[in-house]
């Protein structure tokens, strides 16, 4: 018998599970140097997450926002004002021309957040359409951040007809009424580490309904995150054990879950390239 000879990639190891997309995380929030962020961002690799949208709160600092994901391939970008920093509120006209950019496949996050800050309802409230009429517009879906304001949300998304560029209920926190009603206009529903709180009871009971084909999983990092690691800054690697957990929860193998939210996440970000 002859003797073998030695194949040129005997000793390549090849991945063939699915791998995970952290849909939310603001990337240039993170206290890390570009280098620093490298080495997150393979950390991440490593436990097989492969992509990630950096996601804009300002439009102030959508530059430099873009500056620290500059080459760095598998990052997509946004652009918008998060309804909580309205006093670095753009104008619709700003908002459009940044919105533009060959990096950004979305839009926000924007939305409404009556929590926190209820005395601002009327310019979240504007702010908010123009957002989605941007979205509309340039044909880029919305991310959008809401709590406490189901009703508005909802309402204005359909009277500005938001269904024709859809978008995602990203750190979904509300009921599953609300999530129905999101999901029966073509949104999907994004679940961050809070699912993994002890007291985020109907939280747990939301993530069970959400069908395959309409979840998305984040880390919003740098913060919220997940159980096991709450009091840690919040990193893109976590995006894994909010997976896990939700796989559980659905009692569905974490390779199904990965397979089904990434796909999602190429669907409807569709100016993203795998």
């Amino acid at each position: 018998m002859p003797a073998r000879i030695p194949a040129l990639f005997d000793n390549l190891v090849v991945s063939t599970k699915p791998m995970l997309v952290d849909s939310h995380c603001h990337l240039d929030r993170l206290d890390k140097s570009p280098a620093e962020l490298k080495r997150l961002l393979a950390d991440a690799n490593a436990r097989q997450v492969s992509h990630f949208l950096c996601v804009c709160v300002s439009v102030n600092d959508f530059n430099s926002m873009l500056q620290s994901i500059d080459g760095l391939d598998n990052v997509f970008a946004t652009c918008g004002v998060h309804p909580l920093h309205q006093d670095e509120a753009c104008s619709k006209e700003e908002l459009l021309q940044s919105a533009q950019h060959s990096s950004v496949v979305a839009i926000g996050e924007t939305g409404l957040d009556y929590f926190y800050s209820a005395d601002t309802k009327p310019v979240q409230i504007q702010s908010f359409i123009e957002h989605i009429e941007v979205a509309n517009e340039l044909n880029k879906p919305l991310v959008i951040h809401t709590r406490d304001a189901r009703q508005d949300t909802l309402e204005l998304l359909r009277k500005y007809k938001a269904d024709s560029t859809i978008g995602v209920l990203h750190c979904f926190t509300e009921n599953w009424e609300m999530a129905k009603a999101a999901i029966d206009m073509g949104f999907y529903i994004s679940l961050s580490g809070i699912v993994t709180f002890k007291n985020a009871k109907e939280l747990k009971d939301v993530a069970k309904q959400i069908p395959l084909d309409r979840l998305l999983v984040e880390t919003d990092s740098p913060w919220l995150a997940p159980v096991p690691h709450r009091g840690k800054q919040n990193q893109p690697a976590y995006v894994r054990d909010v997976a896990q957990y939700v796989a559980d929860l659905k009692q569905v193998p974490l390779e199904t879950l990965a397979e089904a939210t990434t796909n999602n996440f190429f669907e409807l970000f569709s100016l993203a390239k795998r």
